[in-house]
């Protein structure tokens, strides 16, 4: 018997094209002996399409409310914040990956830090600055050069802006806003470039993989172009001992739990190379890039876990959790609203 598979994925944010990368890779990895599968895109425009035809809204919807499981292929707003995360627990259909509050907290970088402060863990000192605000002399005294000027609410490095001299604050705000009006102003940390991948298991067990270094190239730092054009080279594992890599990954599996997350995520550390060696979370990516050039499907390759396999944890992992009643939507027969 097939699983019927909704592959979701495109979006309106300005991760549309990986978000699209990311699908094609799933897309080529899913054993279709098992699998029924459904494409179903949002254009940048927020029109649907269901294998490859404009569809009307309503119509989408029912198509996604008929499959046993669906794969949210999306980053950024309008999908990875929580959005679609929504959307498909009033559908009552079981979905790939984390729920509307990790989704919600863990697209928004300074509510993350809030949070990750709270369970312990060491963050940047930062500030977020709403519309209209600027940075203030008491800010730019607790902070030290350089900083760096991040848009709060969105991922692949888009927006964001080093800054090393205070004068180029107001400019960097600016590029910055263009992205999101909510923008966060963050100390830049001084280290090493280390991500671990958490990947939950379908019977509930948490594992944190194998710590990956990030090496740029240039003098520049790891922003879109690095990460899409090839201008960054990742070391899995990290020539780490074996207590720092306990460390992180124990770090890593604690930013997991104090979001609330399900499935996978991916924790994003600086590792101070003098001072206190306690990491610095970074950032936390919800869903993670899917691409062959994505850090997570990398780190879980080395860790023995094929692409393949991964997509099938996660999936297994999906509908375990409806077995189990972690999904928030009412179940299919106790739906309040039918689709016209």
């Amino acid at each position: 018997m097939t699983t019927r598979l909704a592959v979701l994925y495109g979006g309106q944010s300005g991760e549309h094209e990986v978000s699209c990368r990311s699908a094609a890779s799933i897309l080529a990895h899913l054993d279709r002996q098992r699998y029924q599968v459904t494409e179903v895109l949002i254009d940048r425009d927020g029109g649907w399409h269901v294998g490859g035809r404009p569809t009307p809204l309503p119509a989408a919807l029912r198509v996604l409310r008929a499959q046993d499981v669906v794969f949210p292929a999306l980053h950024g707003p309008y999908g990875e914040d929580g959005t679609v995360s929504s959307l498909l627990e009033w559908l009552g259909v079981p979905y790939v990956g984390n729920g509307v509050f990790a989704s919600a907290a863990g697209m928004d970088k300074g509510v993350t830090k809030r949070l990750l402060a709270a369970e312990g863990l060491r963050v940047s000192p930062g500030v977020t600055l709403r519309p209209g605000e600027d940075l203030s002399p008491a800010d730019q005294a607790r902070l030290d050069l350089p900083v760096f000027v991040k848009p709060a609410r969105a991922g692949s490095s888009l927006g964001v802006v080093k800054v090393n001299d205070w004068a180029g604050v107001p400019a960097a705000l600016e590029q910055a806003r263009q992205v999101d009006p909510k923008v966060l102003v963050e100390q830049g940390a001084r280290g090493r470039e280390i991500d671990v991948a958490v990947l939950q298991h379908p019977d509930g067990r948490v594992q944190a993989g194998p710590p990956l270094e990030i090496r740029v190239t240039g003098a520049g730092f790891f922003d879109y172009d690095a990460k899409y054009d090839g201008g960054a080279i990742f070391q899995i594992p990290a020539q780490l001992d074996a207590a720092t890599t306990e460390v992180l990954q124990d770090r890593a599996i604690r930013a997991f739990r104090a979001l609330d997350c399900r499935g996978l995520l991916r924790v994003d550390f600086f590792l101070p190379t003098e001072g206190s060696t306690e990491p610095i979370v970074n950032e936390v990516n919800t869903f993670p890039g899917f691409t062959a050039a994505s850090q997570f499907p990398q780190i879980w390759q080395q860790a023995g876990i094929g692409f393949a396999t991964l997509i099938e944890i996660l999936i297994s992992g999906a509908l375990a959790d409806q077995d189990r009643g972690r999904h928030g939507g009412l179940p299919r027969q106790a739906r309040a609203v039918d689709l016209v």
